[in-house]
């Protein structure tokens, strides 16, 4: 069928080994973000593997949009209201040292 140059078996074979480690380096760079964003969110981590699925990167995209994040508000955990008060209080004034 084809004629059997080596140059292009040469470049094929070397295609072909490339080829999966760029997929797992693709793969890596889209489900490390989608896993954290999943965690920082609430939901199970595991959705992310939704990125894999054909459309499901968009269900995924539509539950994060659109679902009530789990998350606990930043000023129930103690942290000084925001905007912060200007100008900011006076330290104590305590009487002469003598």
């Amino acid at each position: 069928m084809y004629p059997q140059d080596p140059a292009t078996a040469h470049v094929l074979r070397a295609f072909f080994t490339i080829l999966p480690i760029f997929i797992v380096l693709g793969i890596t760079i889209v489900l490390v973000p989608t896993w954290r964003i999943c965690q920082k969110a609430g939901f199970s981590p595991w959705m992310s593997l939704l990125m894999l699925v054909p459309l499901g990167n968009l269900i995924l995209l539509y539950i994060l949009a659109f679902a009530d994040w789990r998350v606990v508000p930043i000023d129930q955990l103690g942290y000084p209201p925001y905007p912060p008060q200007y100008p900011p209080p006076y330290p104590p004034q305590y009487p002469p040292q003598s």
